[in-house]
Parts: structure tokens; sequence; C-alpha cells
């Protein structure tokens, strides 16, 4: 799959960010958000989200994001944004001086779920790899950019036929903080069948 970001559309085009050759820079802005339901009952569905198109069903898409997040819920990573109902994030989200959570979460039909683990607060870079097969979507962590983990498996229920994927930023508080992200890369599937 050709990659250009000249190819990536904004859903909610943030006021303030940059995009050159080489990284992708993101300035949150307060009180933005995508939740969909569950246990808190609110619906947020306004962060910005910058993304590819593509019908290809068998493809890994990597991103290094680094940020100097500092209020409670700021995060950013990766995503595949279809509509209000139905996405996938992964990303850091700040909690305090002492942790922050790594996680993701999948929102089938207008619920949304939220899978963490907890790291140290002073880990500001993070990359990740999403990987593609048909409709299942293989989720993964690295802090080198070479020894990658699993975060999660896991279905989109709207995900099997042209979709859009890529990089978002938010800050659901009162805050702001600048995302940034670099090595976008798009390659053949590294997610191989299960035999």
């Amino acid at each position: 799959m050709s990659f250009n970001t000249t190819d990536m559309q904004w859903e909610r085009k943030p006021e303030n960010f940059t995009i050159t050759n080489d990284e992708i820079r993101i300035i949150t802005e307060p009180n933005t958000d995508l939740w969909q339901r569950t246990y808190y009952g609110f619906q947020n569905d306004n962060a910005p989200v910058l993304q590819f198109l593509t019908k290809e069903k068998y493809f890994s898409f990597i991103v290094q994001t680094q940020f100097n997040s500092n209020k409670r819920f700021d995060q950013c990573g990766i995503v595949i944004y279809l509509n209000s109902d139905n996405w996938l994030k992964a990303s850091v989200e700040y909690e305090n001086e002492k942790f922050q959570r790594l996680g993701s979460v999948v929102t089938n039909h207008g619920y949304s779920d939220w899978a963490t683990t907890d790291i140290d607060a002073s880990i500001k870079n993070i990359w990740y790899r999403l990987s593609r097969r048909e409709s299942d979507y293989f989720v993964e962590y690295s802090f080198d950019g070479l020894n990658f983990k699993q975060m999660r498996i896991c279905h989109l229920n709207e995900g099997n036929e042209t979709i859009r994927f890529g990089i978002y930023a938010c800050s659901p508080e009162n805050s702001s903080f600048e995302a940034i992200f670099k090595n976008l890369k798009v390659t053949d599937c590294i997610w191989k069948e299960h035999r």
C-alpha cells in the first residue's frame, strides 16, 4: 500500500497542527475525547482524527508517538474511526505523576470498552503497530520501535469493507499538550494467519 501524508483526511481538524514529510504535530484542545456510553453514560465524539482511506484487507500500520502530556486523560495514538458508533483507538492516557494507562478502546454499535495496563509516567515515547485481517485487528506497542508486544486482538462489526485509519490526539479535561507522530509506515500485514 502506498503511503503519503497528503492522502490523509481530517475528521474534526484541530486549530493548531503542522504536517511535514517527517512528522505530524497536533496541539490538543481542551474537552476533546472519544467515548461512547459504557459505564460513564456520556457520549464524547469530538477528538481530532487524521486518517487514510483504504479497501486493503491485509496490512500493518506503524507510528511512533512522542507526547508531553501532564493532565489527567491527555492522550494520543492510533485510531480506526469509521463513525461515532464504530471505532478503535490505542494510546497512553496520563493519570498522575506516578503512572499513566497504556490502553485501547473498541467501540461497536455505540458502546465502548477500555482495556489498560499501567506504565510509568516518565514514558513519553511509544510506537504502535496496527494490523488488519479483514474485520479483525491486532494492536501492539513498543518502547523502542523494534520489540513489539500485544495489546489486544479485536473485531470491528463494521470494519470489514473500506475503512479509515490513522492517528488522533485529545485532552478530555481542561488541558492541552503537543502530540508528535513520526515514522508513519504502512507495510504488508505482519499478523499472519492462525494455523
